[in-house]
């Protein structure tokens, strides 16, 4: 059983696609959306989702880009999903601009197969994006819906090293529980609360310095395509139509990103490919045909 939490902020319409897309019985859905966002977007999302019983909408705040408040979110929807259900194994966070490329069916004997594992992508912050250390080290504080980037740095932690990723994961109840309420990872959210982008760092940092998870995987099957985008430098670029082939044969579980406003095509493509998926996966075994063997029957 998969607990999924869901980060919308836009696109009402491509959110729905994408909750039946990932909708299964079996599963929990928590659904945050952006205060920001807006109240005919916040009602007609909260409509939706009160169709389904297995499904709720968590608290909104807003969450900045770059700021705490988008870890904030994680940690209350982590709290919010323990509390649903005791018996959900693994977390998985989307935003509302991501979609599948394996039916439910698919990533649930995915992911039954890899129990005591963790997909996230943490890498030594250090020794593979020293450039990023900034982030870390000069004091940010996040206020009125805006994030100001002092001059003032700090040591970071002592006696830990700081990991970075992206913020996407999928990772186990067992680390959900203890990045929500294990009293020393107290300090790592009050660090944290002043860096710039913590969302791709916070997480990796406490998974990597701790030992209250499974095995770490360098990866959150993901398919991205990084672009350069300015200052930020890089950016998830916008899957189209024909990234359709690429998207079916890619072995990660999820893509991003979609734009309903830069190609809708995609959409029809990915579920039509998820319909197929999901109908072999239901399919019964075949009955193997008796073969003759050296003049026998194979029995």
């Amino acid at each position: 059983m998969i607990a999924y939490f869901l980060l919308v902020h836009r696109y009402p319409e491509q959110f729905k696609r994408l909750f039946k897309a990932i909708y299964d019985p079996r599963n929990h859905y928590l659904v945050h959306i952006d205060k920001s966002s807006g109240a005919e977007l916040d009602a007609d999302i909260r409509a939706f989702v009160a169709g389904y019983r297995n499904a709720a909408v968590l608290k909104g705040k807003r969450a900045l880009w770059g700021g705490y408040s988008l870890v904030d979110a994680e940690l209350r929807g982590m709290a919010e999903l323990l509390c649903m259900d005791v018996n959900w194994e693994y977390f998985i966070n989307l935003s509302g601009q991501d979609f599948p490329l394996k039916s439910q069916r698919q990533i649930m004997r995915f992911l039954s197969g890899s129990r005591g594992k963790e997909f996230i992508k943490a890498e030594d912050q250090y020794l593979t994006r020293p450039d990023t250390m900034s982030r870390v080290r000069k004091y940010v504080i996040e206020t009125n819906n805006r994030i100001f980037r002092t001059i003032l740095s700090r040591p970071f932690l002592k006696g830990v090293t700081p990991y970075i990723g992206n913020q996407w994961m999928i990772v186990s109840r067992r680390f959900c529980h203890f990045v929500v309420h294990a009293p020393q990872v107290a300090r790592y959210k009050a660090f944290y609360k002043n860096t710039f982008i913590a969302d791709e760092g916070f997480f990796q940092t406490v998974m990597m310095n701790t030992v209250e998870h499974g095995t770490v995987i360098n990866d959150d099957m993901r398919e991205i395509d990084w672009v350069p985008d300015g200052n930020i430098k890089l950016r998830p670029r916008t899957f189209q139509h024909e990234d359709a082939a690429m998207l079916i044969a890619s072995p990660a579980l999820f893509a991003r990103k979609f734009d309903e406003t830069v190609d809708a095509a995609i959409f029809a493509a990915l579920e039509c490919h998820l319909r197929t998926a999901d109908a072999v996966e239901s399919e019964p075994p075949r009955r193997m045909a008796k073969v003759p063997v050296d003049g026998l029957v194979a029995a």
